[in-house]
């Protein structure tokens, strides 16, 4: 079975099991007071240009946003989010279980814009806002959950609303290096710094064997952050593995590098798609591709293929996801394509 269902399926890249290897023996401080984080959060100051971030590495994605959020929000705050956001669909409820709702809005491809925000902060100030819950953040993923990306204006337009409207602004980045090596981007790692107040840097989802970076830009978000990571079971005795990844992950760009051969991969198959004329559930410039397929292709590739089922589209005809990863070889991108 040839995987393409997620870009975490394998277990991380040769580099940076060679790092956890070459410090296997070292020992250090726990919960993440140890050279290895210290270096890897220097490198992601000096990389994104924000000197005075604190940077605290997690373990993963659900975990890293329920803490952020959990930490950012007072008990009746709320935060905005795409209807298809990580938050809202694929973390078990585990933002509102920490008592802060997510405010659902359709988006189309995705993403947000400064009108859907406003439209969902207005909905929330009609005069009765004692009775609900108070918009305070907004999530925003780059790129997002449809393989889309958020150019630098349509983001430093979101960042004036979020500004304007006394909001924060969060990005889950948990494929923010796909994002950065996307044709048609235009951010750079230092814009992420510029015009949120908070985000993370995705290890698990870009070739490390788990782990994030979350970066706090805001001064008013930093205090007290480790206690919020401790009391919801996010802080790693072992921290030290989190932060040895990232220095390797981190060292001549590897990380842009492992995403840019996620990235060539997707696209060779996307070609080929749009060769066989398959249409797209939705346009990716990313390493996930939505094609739509008729059920008994569908059928058929699932004899030899692992991948996702995202929704039906008519009777006869499905949307599935494929995602290649730093793993994914152009020998089996050409199966899947020859099984197409």
């Amino acid at each position: 079975m040839i995987s393409f269902r997620n870009d975490y399926s394998e277990g991380a890249h040769p580099s940076v099991l060679a790092a956890l290897e070459r410090t296997n023996l070292v020992s250090t401080p726990g919960y993440g007071c140890d050279e290895f984080c210290r270096a890897a959060a220097e490198k992601i100051k000096v990389r994104f240009a924000c000197p005075q971030a604190d940077v605290h590495f997690m373990i993963g994605g659900t975990i890293t946003n329920l803490t952020a959020i959990a930490a950012f929000l007072r008990p009746w705050e709320a935060v905005i989010a795409a209807s298809t956001g990580h938050i809202y669909v694929h973390e078990t409820g585990s933002v509102e279980a920490t008592g802060h709702k997510v405010y659902a809005v359709p988006a189309p491809e995705g993403k947000l814009t400064p009108a859907l925000i406003r439209q969902a902060v207005l909905l929330h100030r009609d005069g009765n806002e004692e009775h609900m819950v108070t918009p305070k953040m907004v999530y925003l993923s780059d790129a997002t959950e449809l393989g889309t990306i958020y150019t630098k204006p349509e983001l430093t337009a979101i960042r004036d609303t979020c500004r304007e409207l006394g909001l924060w602004l969060y990005l889950d980045g948990a494929r923010m290096a796909t994002a950065l090596v996307s044709g048609p981007n235009d951010l750079v790692p230092e814009d992420f710094a510029q015009l949120c107040d908070a985000f993370y840097i995705g290890g698990t989802k870009d070739g490390l064997l788990f782990g994030e970076a979350l970066v706090l830009v805001n001064d008013a978000l930093k205090p007290f952050f480790r206690n919020v990571i401790k009391q919801r079971g996010g802080m790693l005795a072992k921290g030290r593995l989190l932060g040895v990844q990232f220095d390797a992950f981190l060292e001549d760009d590897l990380w842009l590098t492992i995403a840019r051969h996620a990235n060539e991969m997707a696209a060779r198959l996307a070609a080929a798609i749009r060769e066989k004329g398959y249409p797209f559930y939705a346009e990716s410039c990313t390493n996930q591709l939505f094609p739509i397929l008729p059920d008994g292709k569908v059928d058929e590739l699932r004899q030899s293929f692992d991948f996702d089922f995202i929704a039906k589209t008519d009777e006869t005809h499905t949307a599935v996801r494929f995602v290649t990863s730093w793993a994914t070889s152009a020998e089996n991108v050409d199966r899947l394509i020859a099984a197409l």
